[in-house]
């Protein structure tokens, strides 16, 4: 490039000297062309030389920068998009959710017109044409100069109520005055006496119609004008209210004919008269919400920032007892763990020794500090805990749904393992319970005083000094069983270790030796669930002001009459609140008459001596007592409204709960009546009998009363057998039982649910016996016999002969025929013999003698002459016959005898 930016300045050079000869251009030209060949290769490279390694670099940094910028300039592009984005779903949730508010006022706004129209206050067309003739009558009164007196003008009525008539003394003269001075200026100007009267009672229902027609503000604004006195000895005072009246009403009645003439000029092209009328008085409804909304949406807005102030309130600083759920198979030693905690005999006293409902137990915490005394450095650990509460659920497998409410109050739990059996069916539900549920637990691997050669010791002792102090044996029995427990947790996906082993507390389940029997490993278990709740669950036992508690059991008590227990685990409850909870006829609403717990370390569910409270916080076991609780039902939520505003959205917040709950109880239209004292009790029953394949028509909570016996009498109808009522540990009414035993209606009550399912399986057998016996002469059941030639021993009255069963079964009883004789009806089998022993029946394959005795009143068949040795005989059966097998003979007939009884009936032509 450099040596041909050069050339063009030699070849002018040489342009002037030459004088422009073309000639000598070209040879010049080509000169400087050898002279750049001839040149040393030194300037050459010199020439050729390309930038430095700064300038390399400075552009590269200047790339770098550029690169850097236009990144820099595509992030900021891309923040603004997302910005945008924000910006518009912001927007466009705001039109959505604008748009709904609109949509559910308009669908409010016309239900409430449909329930106005109902209750008759939407004025049709032809009231509005009555209003406007009445209208017009009164302006000819009133161009006529006639005063029409209002019926019992000494007072003004109010808006909303109905006029009556008032015969109060001081006022006859008054009202005989102006009807005087009316029928008066009737005579003069030419209407009766009798017009006036039918124009004021025209008057008093316009009125009426009005009065109806008013919202509640104007009935505030008519209150007002009320307090004023009216004088009624004086007539002008009574006339000019009169004319007050009468001008409102004529104003009024303007106004609805202004509206109703827009409506209809607005209307004209599209629909009838009716229709803009209507439309009209909806626009008056939309623009004035009646006071009971109104107050409904201060009560919701109230509720919702009382909610959003008590969960910015939750502090580290204040926790709440954590609720403590155990949870095992049956008969591990739940309860009895307990007991022990308690120093209490409370499963001793349960129904079979088996817990039946969800019981509490608040410990405060000095108990936790003396059973704690003697654990290894639990004593340096400050304690923030005002204590524990736990819940104690059924183990036995009915009681599913009793484990998953008392898993979902919980916020952590204890699964009591027996060492000698490991994980059982019940130990795997529960932990599949606490997995779904996401609850941290501890394992108590109870029963090791079981181990052969246990060593129990005296007085109490940090567990890990007693298991060094047995003997090798026991010691390695011990860590044997141990380790079986931890390869069946790792089956269900878990890591488990003893808890003074444990490396992660967090990625490993503790599990903690103990003896519900001696009480070893009790203090070890307490100091593991304090020192996990305070350190692991902080955060979860925030206490927080926003009421949540459960209704665990009804029950009722002397002296206090039916009290309610409820887990309360936030909030406070204090004595006269107004309480919202789910009853088995709507919500109950009641005051709290009295707030009760047991004593510190007793069973809430154990009678006992009470403390009483004015306030109470959570998390405790309370009892309250109220008024109208019998029908209250345990299982679901409860509320308190601290205005009475806020009544009907809690009545209709639990009604939505009950509903959910009852309606996924499916019943059957034939099958027994279930009753139970709690609705977890209720469920448990039903799952029972669905697993027995036993079908429910009817469930209910509570007593049995007059009206649940009328309920299952039903099925008497039906089916005899579900004409009974299943009373899972509730009360039998006195007459309840006496219209039972009168109409038939068996009830069968238990505390204990495989006892009730013994009961009621013990009275279908008993039932199903009878009918047995009432329909075994009914009932044929399906063979077909051949006669065995050789063995005819008598041919006519009786017929005995040797036969051959080649299908079905043969019993005494049975009538034969012969399809080949135009079935022949040749008599009954009245005996069956086998190596000359008498039997009841014989089946296929069987060879044996038969006598056949003739029907009653038909003449005797002769054998060999009616039919022959080779006809095939069969059973005559029936319909009858038929369903007789099907209901009370099913068991007794295998599948090729239903086959056979398929044929026969084909065979016998029977629908």
């Amino acid at each position: 490039m450099e040596a041909d930016g050069f050339e063009p300045a030699k070849k002018n050079e040489d342009d002037g000297a030459a004088g422009g000869d073309p000639d000598k251009k070209k040879k010049k030209k080509k000169k400087p062309a050898k002279e750049k060949e001839k040149e040393p290769p030194k300037d050459d490279k010199a020439k050729r030389k390309g930038p430095s390694t700064k300038q390399i670099e400075a552009i590269k940094e200047q790339i770098r920068k550029q690169k850097e910028e236009e990144e820099r300039l595509l992030r900021e592009e891309e923040e603004k998009e997302k910005q945008l984005e924000i910006l518009e779903n912001a927007r466009l949730e705001k039109l959505r959710l604008e748009q709904e508010k609109k949509d559910k006022k308009k669908q409010k706004e016309k239900e409430r017109k449909e329930r106005l129209k109902a209750e008759g206050k939407l004025l049709t067309a032809k009231q509005r044409h009555d209003k406007q003739r009445a209208q017009g009558m009164l302006e000819s009164l009133r161009a006529q100069g006639i005063e029409v007196p209002e019926v019992g003008g000494d007072k003004k009525p109010r808006m909303g109520t109905r006029l009556r008539l008032r015969k109060s003394k001081p006022n006859i003269q008054t009202q005989q005055s102006t009807e005087e001075d009316s029928a008066n200026m009737y005579t003069e100007n030419g209407p009766t006496e009798e017009s006036s009267e039918t124009m004021k009672q025209e008057f008093e229902e316009e009125r009426i119609k009005e009065s109806w027609d008013q919202e509640s503000d104007d009935e505030k604004k008519e209150g007002n004008s009320e307090s004023r006195p009216l004088k009624s000895s004086g007539g002008g005072d009574s006339e000019a209210i009169i004319d007050d009246s009468k001008d409102e009403l004529a104003k009024k009645e303007s106004s609805d004919h202004s509206l109703a003439d827009a409506s209809d000029s607005n209307d004209s092209g599209s629909g009838s008269e009716e229709s803009s009328d209507e439309s009209s008085e909806v626009d008056e409804e939309i623009e004035h919400k009646t006071d009971a909304e109104k107050k409904l949406e201060k009560a919701e807005r109230r509720i919702e920032k009382r909610r959003e102030d008590n969960e910015k309130a939750r502090s580290l600083k204040e926790l709440r007892s954590p609720v403590v759920c155990v949870l095992g198979h049956v008969d591990t030693g739940k309860t009895k763990i307990l007991d022990k905690l308690r120093r209490t005999h409370v499963q001793d006293g349960e129904a079979g020794g088996i817990t039946q409902q969800i019981g509490a137990t608040n410990v405060p915490i000095d108990a936790i500090k003396d059973q704690t005394r003697l654990v290894k450095n639990f004593a340096e650990l400050e304690l923030k805990l005002p204590g524990l509460l736990i819940i104690d659920t059924p183990g036995h497998e009915s009681f599913s749904n009793l484990r998953s409410r008392g898993s979902s109050l919980c916020d952590i739990a204890i699964l009591v393992v027996d060492v000698m059996h490991g994980l059982e069916p019940q130990t795997i539900e529960s932990i599949n319970l606490l997995k779904a549920k996401k609850t941290p637990f501890v394992v108590a691997l109870n029963k090791i005083d079981r181990l052969y050669d246990w060593q129990a010791t005296t007085g109490k002792k940090d567990v890990r000094d007693v298991l060094r102090a047995q003997p090798k044996n026991t010691t390695m029995e011990f860590e044997k069983r141990t380790n079986e427990v931890i390869v069946q947790f790792a089956e269900q996906g878990l890591n488990a270790s003893l808890f003074h082993l444990n490396p992660d507390p967090k990625s490993y389940i503790s599990m903690v030796p103990t003896s519900a029997f001696t009480g070893e490993g009790m203090g070890n278990l307490m100091a593991l669930i304090i020192e996990l709740s305070q350190t692991m669950l902080s955060k979860r036992l925030m206490y927080s002001n926003e009421l949540q508690g459960t209704v665990l059991e009804v029950k009722a008590i002397s002296g206090l009459g039916t009290t309610v227990d409820v887990i309360l685990l936030n909030g406070s409850l204090r004595e006269g609140d107004t309480l919202i909870l789910a009853g088995t006829d709507g919500p109950i609403v009641t005051q709290i008459r009295s707030l009760l717990t047991p004593q510190p370390m007793k069973e809430l569910r154990v009678k006992s001596a009470y403390i009483e409270y004015k306030e109470i916080k959570g998390a405790i076991g309370v009892k309250l007592a109220g008024k109208d609780l019998e029908k209250a039902i345990a299982g679901l939520n409860i509320l308190v409204a601290h205005h009475p505003d806020e009544v009907e959205l809690c009545k209709e917040e639990v009604a939505k709960e009950l509903k959910s709950v009852m309606s996924s109880i499916r019943l059957q239209d034939r099958g027994v009546y279930v009753q139970a004292s709690t609705l977890g009790s209720l469920e448990a029953l039903l799952e029972f009998l669905k697993t027995s394949s036993i079908p429910y028509a009817g469930i209910r909570i509570g007593p049995v009363v007059k009206k649940d016996v009328m309920k299952a009498s039903i099925m008497l109808e039906h089916d005899s057998q579900y004409a009974v009522i299943l009373a899972f540990d509730v009360k039998i009414e006195r007459d309840a039982q006496d219209l039972a035993d009168n109409l038939g209606v068996r009830i069968f009550q238990a505390d204990i649910i495989y006892h009730l399912f013994d009961k009621f399986m013990a009275f279908r057998d008993e039932l199903k016996a009878k009918k047995r016996d009432e329909f075994k002469h009914v009932a044929v059941f399906p063979c077909k016999i051949k006669i065995l030639p050789q063995f005819i021993f008598n041919t006519r009255d009786p017929i005995i002969v040797g036969v051959m069963i080649e299908a079905g079964i043969i019993k005494e009883g049975t009538p034969l025929c012969v399809p080949n004789a135009e079935f022949l009806e040749i008599g009954r089998v009245t005996s069956i013999e086998y190596n000359h022993k008498q039997m009841e029946t014989a089946r296929k394959g069987q060879e044996v003698c038969i006598k056949i005795e003739p029907i009653p009143g038909e003449s005797p068949k002769l054998l060999g002459r009616h039919f022959q040795e080779t006809d095939i005989i069969v059973s005559k059966i029936t319909r009858e016959s038929i369903d007789a097998c099907k209901d009370y003979f099913r068991s007794d007939l295998q599948k090729s005898d239903w086959q056979l009884m398929v044929e026969l009936k084909k065979l016998f032509e029977i629908m």
